[in-house]
C-alpha cells in the first residue's frame, strides 16, 4: 500500500491524505482498518478511517481533523517566564502549603472524631477545633493565592501570544520592501490607526503639528483602513516638512484580512463595537502601551515618550509607559 500526502488547507487544522492500494492476488475483501495517527507537535486529537474494496486499484481520500484550540506559542511562554521569573516558585509553594494544610486538616478531623467518641477526651475538642480552623483557613488562603496567580499567568501568556501574532503581521515600507512588524522592535514606536478612511484622514491632519516631535521620539504610524476606501493624504509638494510627514506615515499594512482578524479579536476581548475606530500605541519592544476608541492623542504621546536622540539615547528606551 502506498501513501501519498495531499494538500493542507491554509489557516485550518484539516489535512487530506490520499492512499493508493494495490490488490493482493486479486483477492481483497471489504474491510475496515483502524489507524493510529500522530501528527502535529501539540496534543490534538485526530480521526483517521480507511476502507478498501475489491478493485484493481483504488484511491481513498482520508481527512484528518483537529479541534480548534488556542495556539500559545513557546515564545510567549518564554517571555512570560522572563517577565515573571518567580511566579513558578510562588505557585509551587502555594501548592505545597495547600497540601500541608490539607494533611493537617485530615489529621485534625480524625482526632476530633476520636475525641467526640471518647467522653474522657472531651476537654481536647476546643483545641482540636482551633487547629482544624487554622488548617482550613490556611488551605483556603493558599488555594486562593494559587488560583489568582494562575489566572494572572494565563492572562499574561494570552496577551503575549496576541502580541506575538501582531508582530508577525506584514508592513510595506516602500514598493519593493515588505517587512514583519517585529523587525521594527528597538527601532520605532508604532501607532496603529484603525478605522474608516475618513477617520484615518482626520488622524493624519491632526498629527501635522506634532510631526517633528513624533519622529524625534521614534513614532511611525500604521494606517489601517477598515472600509476599503483610500484615505486622502495631502502632502506639501516641496519642503522638509513634507518629507518628514511622508516618513511618519510611510508604513502600510499588507494582507488586510489578517490585520482585520487580529483587530476584531482585540475589540471583542475589550468589549468594543466592531465598527468603532480605534488606535493602539506600541512600545519600542513591540508591546502594547496604550489603546483607545477615537483619534490618537498625539499631544499626549509627545509629552509622555522620551526622545530617541541626544544624550538619553538607549537609556530611556524602556520608559514607554505601562504595558496594558
Amino acid at each position: 500500500m502506498a501513501i501519498t500526502f495531499g494538500s493542507v488547507i491554509p489557516n485550518s487544522n484539516t489535512m487530506s491524505l490520499t492512499l493508493t492500494t494495490q490488490p493482493l492476488n486479486n483477492f481483497i475483501t471489504n474491510h475496515r482498518t483502524n489507524f493510529v495517527f500522530c501528527g502535529r507537535s501539540v496534543g490534538y486529537g485526530h480521526t483517521l478511517s480507511f476502507s478498501d474494496q475489491r478493485v484493481s486499484s483504488s484511491f481513498v481520500t482520508v481527512v484528518c481533523s483537529a479541534a480548534n484550540k488556542p495556539d500559545i506559542s513557546s515564545t510567549a511562554r518564554i517571555r512570560s517566564e522572563v517577565l515573571s521569573p518567580f511566579r513558578s516558585v510562588r505557585m509551587f509553594f502555594y501548592i505545597a502549603f495547600v497540601a500541608s494544610g490539607s494533611l493537617g486538616a485530615f489529621i485534625a478531623i480524625t482526632q476530633l472524631i476520636g475525641a467526640l467518641a471518647n467522653s474522657s477526651r472531651a476537654t481536647e475538642v476546643p483545641e482540636i477545633l482551633k487547629g482544624l480552623a487554622i488548617d482550613i483557613a490556611a488551605v483556603s488562603l493558599f488555594a486562593f493565592l494559587y488560583f489568582r496567580e494562575n489566572k494572572a499567568k494565563n492572562a499574561q501568556v494570552a496577551r503575549l501570544s496576541r502580541e506575538e501574532s501582531l508582530s508577525n503581521l506584514k508592513l510595506r515600507v516602500d514598493e519593493k520592501k515588505i517587512i514583519p512588524m517585529n523587525s521594527l522592535r528597538g527601532i520605532a514606536r508604532l501607532v496603529i490607526c484603525a478605522g474608516p478612511a475618513s477617520f484615518v484622514t482626520e488622524s493624519f491632519k491632526r498629527s501635522e503639528p506634532f510631526t517633528e516631535s513624533l519622529l524625534d521620539r521614534g513614532v511611525l504610524v500604521v494606517p489601517l483602513v477598515t472600509d476599503g476606501n483610500s484615505p486622502a493624504f495631502e502632502f506639501e509638494e516641496t519642503g522638509d516638512l513634507a518629507t518628514r510627514r511622508k516618513r511618519l506615515w510611510q508604513l502600510a499594512p499588507v494582507y488586510i484580512n489578517e490585520w482585520s482578524e487580529w483587530l476584531d479579536e482585540q475589540k471583542k476581548l475589550a468589549g468594543v463595537p466592531s465598527d468603532s475606530p480605534v488606535y493602539l500605541s506600541l512600545r519600542m519592544d513591540g508591546r502594547v502601551r496604550g489603546s483607545g476608541v477615537g483619534y490618537p492623542p498625539w499631544n499626549a504621546l509627545v509629552a509622555q515618550l522620551p526622545s530617541v536622540k541626544g544624550m538619553w539615547t538607549g537609556l530611556l528606551d524602556g520608559m514607554d509607559g505601562r504595558v496594558l
